[in-house]
């Protein structure tokens, strides 16, 4: 752990020098001299950076060239280079270090939000409409309309020309989800969905015109959301509003009761519990209810002998407690852990049993 935190500062100043050197590069034009018509061309061709690292940096050392605050917070981690070239064109001389303070380790998303903030962008309209289908041989993608070309936003790419026979040949790639912050209370949500989830929906909008009657997809989109939520939590946090009486588990019985799934999940607010050496862990994702004392070694499933686990964590400690069975059993060649947890200096699982 002491070596990786080593490396990982190394290469942020390494990053930083890069950068630096970069915006030297770029002010003084010593790419044409190496016989490269732009940054970016020496970058990915002479330096052999990724399109997309080079595209960061370039932007990163522009903007380090105009306010140099950029390259110290670059080295010693307190932004990163994506939340700098995001950052980059919303910062002005006046507001550039109340910005990139208020981005001091956040994430990307964190970032975009900020940037929300910075510029609010206006409610995109509702729009439902057909894409063309995904094509893999040439006499069907010349059905396909050629897509418009994107904003100069983003590095010239050496992809196929439209229309030839390399572009016609390529399968056209499945588009991701988009959920993208376009103001502090407003999100643009972008997908791809089936004939069938396409035919619902128009079935819905039918349904609904006496409520809604611009069939809005947003507002419908919010009712099916809340609907499903309500039917999660009853399901997996036995949720409800008139709860019934608290059973207990029968003695031996690894069945969590309602009352006792209630009390675990608002204790710890929705989050894994275990706490390492770093502090405790932050996943809300593949919870599982976890037994401090094993069940197999006889603990109750009762709300003070259970604790939220994402899914590696609950793995990690149930293969080092179990793991260590064996080894005092003489099995060590039966069972050997996979994965390591922290663990204190009585050698037990931190935060766990």
């Amino acid at each position: 752990m002491a070596e990786v935190r080593v490396l990982a500062a190394r290469e942020r100043q390494a990053t930083a020098r890069l950068i630096a050197a970069l915006a030297e590069l770029d002010s003084r034009r010593l790419y044409l001299g190496e016989g490269f018509s732009s940054l970016f061309k020496f970058c990915t061709e002479r330096l052999h950076l990724a399109e997309h690292a080079a595209y960061n940096r370039i932007e990163a050392a522009r903007a380090a060239r105009r306010w140099p605050i950029i390259l110290e917070m670059l080295a010693d981690g307190r932004v990163t280079v994506t939340a700098v070239r995001l950052l980059a064109p919303h910062m002005t001389d006046e507001n550039h270090r109340v910005v990139l303070d208020a981005a001091v380790h956040r994430t990307r998303r964190e970032v975009e939000q900020q940037i929300a903030a910075l510029r609010p962008l206006p409610p995109v309209p509702s729009i439902v409409r057909k894409l063309p289908a995904p094509t893999s041989t040439v006499t069907e993608a010349r059905q396909v309309t050629t897509p418009p070309v994107a904003p100069c936003t983003q590095p010239v790419r050496d992809d196929p020309a439209p229309g030839s026979r390399a572009a016609l040949a390529t399968p056209v790639p499945p588009r991701p989800a988009i959920v993208t912050p376009l103001a502090p209370e407003r999100y643009k949500i972008q997908i791809t969905v089936s004939r069938e989830t396409h035919d619902k929906l128009r079935r819905v909008q039918d349904l609904l015109r006496h409520q809604i009657p611009n069939a809005d997809p947003a507002i419908i989109f919010d009712r099916a959301l809340s609907l499903l939520l309500d039917d999660l939590e009853k399901k997996k946090l036995a949720q409800a509003k008139h709860p019934q009486t608290p059973v207990e588990s029968k003695p031996g019985s690894r069945h969590v009761p309602a009352a006792v799934k209630r009390q675990v999940w608002a204790r710890d607010a929705g989050q894994c519990a275990f706490v390492g050496a770093a502090g405790r862990c932050a996943e809300r994702g593949f919870l599982e209810f976890h037994h401090l004392v094993p069940f197999a070694d006889g603990g109750p499933t009762t709300s003070d002998n259970l604790q939220l686990r994402c899914r590696p964590h609950n793995a990690c400690e149930a293969k080092r407690h179990f793991g260590l069975l064996l080894l005092r059993n003489g099995q060590s060649n039966t069972a050997r852990p996979e994965t390591s947890c922290a663990f204190g200096a009585q050698g037990r699982p931190v935060g766990s049993t």
